[in-house]
């Protein structure tokens, strides 16, 4: 054979292998997670991708006539690495949907590839109200802060707590939840009397807390990521500011399921409000939780877990809706109003802003079976985003 022919059969050969791979691809349905599985936020990481694993593990791995692969990769939370993830995911993997997104500035980072791409963006922990508005492509599952800072500036008023010190990470999610409780507390006659900032990288509390402690207020409003809580609880404890009569509110982020445990009793009594808690009491969760449990090893589900887990959903029925059109707007279309009942309880997806509409519930770190547990005792039904619905 001449070189000619064999350049020839060579080439052909590639055309035959590229075209069986591609046939092959089309029957597989590819779900980019990006995750910050090292690094500050890790716990994130963990609790999403063992709840996308669960509820693959509950609902088969086949949807719609497509094999559902789940490709998990490590951002290290840093948004440079999201990005350039993002990217090879899209043209090298040709991936269906992205998914996961720790922080906010890793979503943000991703958003204009969605856009481009024309790839659908499963938003499963960042929680900035502003994140589904930079991509027409981005949906929503975790849920903002926007919306749990506005139940504590209702109920904080009402029970006693008039001055408050705010104490926020200073990035989107710490910002929006700054904002939006002072509004609300201000709203219904309270005042606060100073707001501080924590650097997001290597943030040391004590110096902010001694500042608080010096000033006695009634409480503290307090936004770490989620994974920081602990290390928030336990100075607050070391400064004995429980014992100087000042409480300790805030977003669910701070009481974290993942880590509450651990916090002692030194907890007891916090009130938080949030969307999702492993002690919510329906039959949905409890089964959830129990499976979860017994798949990790013991480890409690938290809010970032739900998330996932309900992505995980989303991804599905759009799929199964669409009969099987993987990709970009008939996607995304089916992904668009979803209503259902999930462990945290009904939720929907907004047709309009992408983003998750669920009940907001109040809670209080108690103990029951002998664990701690954030206790709900009183539910705020269907909220939206305040940050898009004045």
């Amino acid at each position: 054979m001449n070189k000619n022919a064999m350049f020839r059969a060579t080439a052909l050969a590639l055309v035959a292998l590229s075209a069986t791979y591609s046939i092959a691809d089309d029957n597989v349905f590819k779900i980019g997670l990006i995750l910050p599985m090292t690094g500050q936020q890790a716990s994130t990481g963990r609790q999403i991708e063992a709840a996308a694993r669960l509820y693959m593990a509950q609902n088969g791995d086949t949807v719609a006539g497509k094999k559902i692969q789940l490709i998990v990769k490590d951002d290290t939370t840093i948004p440079d690495v999201t990005k350039r993830l993002a990217q090879e995911l899209v043209v090298n993997e040709k991936v269906n949907v992205l998914a996961g997104f720790g922080i906010t500035p890793s979503a943000l980072a991703t958003a204009p590839i969605a856009t481009q791409s024309k790839t659908p963006m499963v938003v499963m922990a960042a929680a900035t109200s502003s994140i589904t508005q930079a991509s027409p492509y981005i949906v929503r599952t975790s849920f903002t802060l926007a919306q749990a800072a506005v139940a504590m500036g209702d109920w904080a008023p009402k029970n006693g707590i008039k001055k408050v010190v705010t104490l926020v990470s200073d990035y989107g999610p710490g910002i929006d939840a700054e904002k939006y409780f002072i509004e609300r507390l201000l709203l219904n006659g309270g005042q606060v009397t100073e707001s501080l900032r924590v650097p997001m990288r290597s943030p040391d509390f004590a110096p902010f807390l001694q500042k608080v402690r010096d000033q006695k207020p009634d409480a503290l409003f307090v936004f770490v990521p989620s994974g920081a809580g602990a290390a928030v609880m336990k100075q607050f404890l070391e400064r004995g500011m429980d014992k100087a009569g000042i409480k300790l509110i805030g977003t669910g982020d701070v009481t974290d399921d993942d880590q509450l445990n651990d916090m002692g009793d030194g907890a007891l009594n916090v009130v938080t409000s949030h969307h999702y808690s492993a002690a919510h009491p329906s039959a949905m969760n409890k089964k959830f939780v129990e499976a979860f449990q017994k798949a990790n090893k013991g480890m409690r589900p938290n809010f970032m877990a739900v998330g996932g887990y309900d992505g995980m959903r989303v991804i599905y029925e759009a799929l199964r809706a669409s009969k099987g059109l993987g990709a970009g707007d008939g996607l995304l279309a089916s992904m668009k109003g979803q209503i259902f009942e999930s462990p945290r309880g009904p939720m929907f997806i907004d047709s309009q802003t992408r983003d998750v509409v669920h009940n907001i519930y109040l809670r209080k770190v108690q103990r029951q079976d002998g664990h701690l547990h954030n206790v709900e005792f009183e539910a705020i039904k269907d909220v939206k985003d305040p940050g898009k619905h004045k």
